[in-house]
């Protein structure tokens, strides 16, 4: 912009038209440079230095990087058992990530509420780390608002895993559940379900007798409220909760927390 603002003053002057015309030889490949910059500067090179679990390592600086995007099974913490794979994702990130000097490439918000650095994570030759983990079935799509730049991807890395029942998806933790086989062993679990919508209304529906909804302080992530109707198939993500009644709630916080089946 300055450049442009310089030349532009020269050329109003004749005589000063060849020294104008020299001045954007030398200016415009450095602004165009500096644009260039502009942009790389959204992302940097850390190198990672401990390995947490299959998401979350530390930097040879001490910052802590959350895989942002995704979620691998938990190693398990004080007296809870390790989740199915989790030691496989863990020793799967160490295998691909540890001693390197990796890319971290950003989205809306930078950090989470623990006060990790959330990013998507790339290796000098390219390879898109969340995803390699995604794709293998050691790890899961977890979308946390406004943060879905690269959710798309992740879904569909996801739904090839899923077919071909790799990793998590062999094991009887995170299969995807059936609306009709919710029980109580369910409530508290982050899981896929899956059924026919019973009832629908604005903003939720029903499947079996879990009831499905979208909070009003997730609704302005949805462009307008899901186009669903009785009899469609679909599967949601989210964690099951519950109600004295008895009734099975789930709350979806972003469009891709539901797939509608054809």
């Amino acid at each position: 912009m300055i450049a442009t603002v310089i030349l532009s003053e020269l050329l109003r002057h004749k005589p000063l038209k060849q020294l104008a015309l020299l001045l954007s030889l030398i200016l415009l490949p450095a602004v165009a440079v500096a644009g260039t910059l502009s942009i790389i500067g959204s992302n940097r090179w850390v190198q990672a230095a401990y390995i947490y679990d299959g998401d979350t390592f530390r930097t040879s600086k001490g910052e802590r990087i959350r895989l942002l995007g995704i979620n691998t099974p938990e190693v398990g913490h004080n007296r809870q058992r390790p989740q199915p794979f989790s030691k496989e994702a863990s020793k799967r990130l160490k295998q691909l990530i540890a001693g390197k000097v990796v890319q971290l490439s950003f989205d809306k918000e930078r950090r989470d509420i623990y006060g990790r650095t959330l990013a998507q994570l790339y290796l000098r030759d390219g390879r898109w780390i969340n995803k390699i983990l995604v794709r293998e079935g050691l790890a899961q799509l977890y979308v946390f608002e406004p943060n879905h730049r690269w959710s798309r991807a992740l879904l569909a890395a996801e739904q090839q895993a899923r077919a071909e029942k790799l990793g998590l998806w062999s094991s009887k933790r995170f299969k995807i559940v059936a609306a009709t086989n919710i029980r109580n062993r369910h409530i508290g679990q982050f899981r896929l379900v899956t059924g026919t919508i019973k009832q629908a209304k604005k903003w939720g529906f029903k499947l079996a007798r879990l009831h499905i909804s979208i909070p009003h302080k997730y609704r302005s992530f949805f462009k307008h409220p899901p186009t669903l109707k009785a009899g469609q198939p679909v599967t949601v993500r989210g964690v099951i909760r519950t109600s004295p009644a008895g009734d099975y709630f789930l709350a979806l916080h972003s469009p891709f927390d539901i797939e509608v089946r054809r």
